[in-house]
Parts: C-alpha cells; sequence; structure tokens
C-alpha cells in the first residue's frame, strides 16, 4: 500500500494461477487473469471499506452475471459487500489521530483447503459458509461479547482448521 495524507492507492495482484474477479467496495470491480494488478485509489476519510476476489464468475458487455464465491448481487461493479466465503482486506483511512486501519479477515473466510471436509450444514458452492451467517445469534456470532459464548462442534471445525 502507498500512502499520503490526503489517499492511498491499493495494488491488487492476482498471484493465483487462475482468473480471478477482484472486487472493492466502495463500488468497484474487475477481471484479473494470472499476474494481471488493479490499482485503486481510495480516498481519505473512507471508511469501513473491503477488497476481495471472487471465482468462477461470468458477466456479459454490461457487467451483469454471476459469481460461484463471493458475488454481488450480479454485479461486476460491486455495490455494496460480496456474499460470505470471502477473506478480506478491511480498512478505514483517515480516522480519529489521523490514522489508517488495515487488516486481513479471515471471519468468512478461511486459509486451510477445507472445501472438500466442509460439513453439509455450512456447505455452500465454493466452500464453506460461516456458522454465524448462516444461523446468526449469539451462539454463532458472539454479539453479545466476548466471553459470552462458547465453542460449538461447527466452530471447533473451523478453528482447528485455521488456528490463526
Amino acid at each position: 500500500m502507498i500512502t499520503s495524507s490526503r489517499a492511498a492507492t491499493f495494488d491488487i495482484s492476482n498471484r493465483c494461477g487462475y482468473t480471478v474477479w477482484a472486487a472493492a467496495s466502495p463500488g468497484s470491480g474487475r477481471r484479473l487473469e494470472s499476474g494481471q494488478s488493479w490499482l485503486i485509489n481510495v480516498a481519505p476519510g473512507t471508511n469501513e471499506a473491503r477488497i476481495w476476489g471472487r471465482t468462477n464468475c461470468n458477466f456479459d458487455e454490461s457487467g451483469q452475471g454471476q459469481c460461484q464465491t463471493c458475488d454481488c448481487n450480479g454485479r461486476l461493479k460491486c455495490q455494496g459487500y460480496g456474499r460470505a466465503l470471502n477473506t478480506l482486506a478491511e480498512f478505514s483511512l483517515n480516522q480519529p489521530n489521523n490514522l489508517d486501519f488495515v487488516d486481513i479477515s479471515l471471519v468468512d473466510g478461511c486459509t486451510a483447503p477445507i472445501n472438500d471436509q466442509c460439513p453439509n450444514e455450512v456447505r455452500a458452492p465454493g466452500g464453506c459458509n460461516n456458522p454465524c451467517t448462516i444461523f446468526g445469534g449469539n451462539q454463532y456470532c458472539c454479539t453479545d461479547g466476548p466471553g459470552t459464548c462458547g465453542p460449538t462442534p461447527l466452530l471447533r471445525f473451523f478453528k482447528e482448521r485455521c488456528p490463526d
């Protein structure tokens, strides 16, 4: 990431051996063949923004279509966030004290190759879904805060495969 006091530029590179349809919110998206890059200029003060990859997409000339993973309501250029099963780069720029916040979130994705092992109740096209996304509630989402929820068999499944 290259930053200045006014804006930031994110360089999104496809280092996979297959096509990835990159997505960004606020609204944008692009097809990236293996080895291609895409620069996104982000305005200062941008808050709760995300960048992620989508796979197995098919779009027409007007940018309408669908992706097997992380679809954006059938649009190449996303408006809002994509459907879960995504690993996200999240960021908020020029926040209080002039700080930028950037992180990688696996809350809706996992680093382990778990697709073949995915429990049936959370299986989705292209991977596993997050139990919180499917079932909601404090038991799976810890919505009442730290220490208010315990491990469930489904959560243990993911934690054992993605301990970090």
